[in-house]
């Protein structure tokens, strides 16, 4: 897979485009993300969580029953921001793609492991080959496909696109 970024000019006062490896890095250390999907009636839904970015896509785990897996069940595009809440440093990334249930044990053993490395014990799941915790409260896992990143610098400002073809 080709990424390409580009600067825009029209909302930047740097003068060079972020890194990919930057927003990656952004990406993968961010203790906490925020979700957006979308309801069937056509209003957002944004919600905060953690996840791990591998393999250049995030993955994020959520309940069956909650709002965020009733709306993927409707239609797979989201959004997933993450940043420093600051305004004058730091990188805020944001990522648009689609989401798409991760089943079968060895991939999602993989995803458990990714999630002890980066959030400890508190994250730790069991799996067999539909879901995170099959003994506990089930946790779908789902794995986001960007089409699109927009990392905003700061200090100076600049917004790059990232494309994924």
């Amino acid at each position: 897979m080709a990424i390409t970024g580009k600067l825009d000019q029209r909302f930047s006062e740097a003068t060079e485009a972020t890194s990919w490896e930057a927003a990656a890095a952004a990406l993968g250390a961010a203790g906490l993300y925020w979700l957006t999907t979308v309801r069937d009636d056509g209003r957002p839904h944004v919600t905060p969580l953690v996840g791990v970015w591998i393999d250049d896509t995030f993955v994020f785990c959520t309940g069956a029953g909650e709002q965020k897996a009733r709306n993927l069940r409707a239609g797979t595009a989201v959004a997933v921001t993450t940043g420093t809440n600051t305004w004058n440093s730091g990188l805020d990334v944001v990522v648009e793609g689609t989401a798409a249930r991760v089943t079968g044990r060895q991939r999602l053993t993989t995803l458990a492991d990714a999630y002890r490395a980066k959030y400890g014990d508190d994250w730790d799941f069991d799996c067999d080959d539909e879901v995170f915790d099959p003994e506990g409260e089930a946790a779908l896992v789902y794995r986001v496909t960007p089409t699109k990143v927009l990392a905003f610098a700061k200090s100076p400002h600049g917004q790059t696109g990232f494309r994924f073809r």
